[in-house]
């Protein structure tokens, strides 16, 4: 049996124990801020050959690893990745970002979206996760992520990134019914792809339903909300004992909501004060972030006044401390070092209140 000295200290968070110090990791942290990733991209320049290659993949993930000793290690990847393997192709463009052409827009579109089979759509998932899983053994978790419903949907739908999100919302007021049908397909196999992940080595899941804060907490319970509670069912039926993680971006607006999908811990953007995040979501509710990633561009002891801030308002139990959304590029590296440098140091720095 694994001693608790040998649990990564992540999921020893995720459980509720009460830690000297939280576990650390950043959301994109593999990723463009950093001199070695940029090489690589220009040496490949397609995102998906990237993130689909295994070797890259890993070596990429490995990255910040290597730099910084996080307590947890991210599949490096997209929450579009699987959507090839339903029948709704995409494509990445580097100063684009990502492409659905033709967007889903019409009810045979629809009706054309089928039951994803991950080892063969998605190939490389499992050897990229076990590669991580034997690369840092118990020093940190390894976590895998998927996209929520809503999110892809959006994608899906819009076609592209949007600022206005017309065409979701449009379908969603309209054509209520034919939304539904999409977000539920989309839920079923998102919970399939999130198992996938577990059974290749994933040791903790994020949702991202990122687009999902540009809704009403009205539209949220109708159109998020259920379909996030149904890919947690699925997983949890199989997987019990693995850490779910829901994160939203501008997620004030939704936040007590978000504790009710059924996850383990609930990711809390910057537009979050911790201490009132913790009042919304409970006591028993694990919190993850949730320091603004503007904050690394500033002095280190701004940055370490932020880090304690966090971790004060959050105590010592059930917390995880990361951004309240993805490292920024352009982030200095050095900054990025002092921040996970300063979180394993904050046993000695302070006293964390319980």
């Amino acid at each position: 049996m694994i001693g608790q000295d040998q649990v990564p200290c992540l999921l020893r968070a995720a459980r509720g124990e009460t830690l000297d110090r939280p576990p650390v990791w950043m959301m994109r942290q593999a990723g463009r801020y950093m001199q070695v990733y940029r090489d690589l991209r220009d040496k490949y320049p397609s995102f998906r050959e990237r993130s689909e290659n295994p070797d890259l993949a890993i070596e990429i993930s490995l990255q910040p690893w290597r730099a910084f000793r996080p307590d947890g290690v991210i599949l490096f990847s997209d929450i579009l990745t699987p959507l090839t393997g339903m029948g709704i192709p995409f494509d990445i463009i580097e100063s684009k970002g990502p492409i659905i052409d033709p967007p889903i827009r019409s009810q045979a579109q629809v009706d054309a979206v089928h039951t994803l089979d991950p080892d063969s759509a998605t190939p490389f998932i499992r050897t990229i996760l076990t590669s991580l899983r034997q690369e840092v053994g118990n020093e940190a978790a390894v976590l895998g992520f998927v996209g929520s419903p809503w999110t892809l949907a959006a994608y899906a739908v819009e076609g592209r990134t949007s600022k206005s999100y017309a065409h979701i919302k449009g379908m969603a007021f309209s054509e209520p019914g034919m939304l539904h049908q999409l977000l539920s397909k989309l839920a079923d196999n998102i919970a399939i792809y999130a198992c996938h992940q577990i059974e290749c080595g994933a040791q903790v899941v994020q949702l991202f339903d990122s687009w999902a804060g540009q809704l009403s907490p009205m539209d949220y319970r109708t159109f998020a909300l259920p379909y996030q509670q149904q890919v947690v069912r699925r997983v949890k039926a199989k997987y019990p004992d693995t850490p779910l993680i829901l994160y939203i971006s501008g997620s004030a607006g939704v936040l007590d909501l978000m504790g009710e999908s059924g996850v383990d811990i609930v990711s809390v953007d910057w537009t979050v004060d911790m201490a009132d995040a913790r009042r919304r979501l409970g006591a028993n509710m694990v919190v993850q972030g949730n320091v603004d990633p503007a904050a690394l561009f500033g002095s280190k002891a701004f940055i370490r006044d932020r880090i304690l801030d966090t971790v004060q308002k959050a105590g010592r139990r059930g917390h995880i401390l990361n951004l309240g959304h993805g490292i920024l590029p352009g982030t200095p590296e050095e900054n990025a070092a002092f921040f996970f440098e300063t979180a394993k140091q904050l046993d000695q720095l302070l006293a964390v209140p319980a």
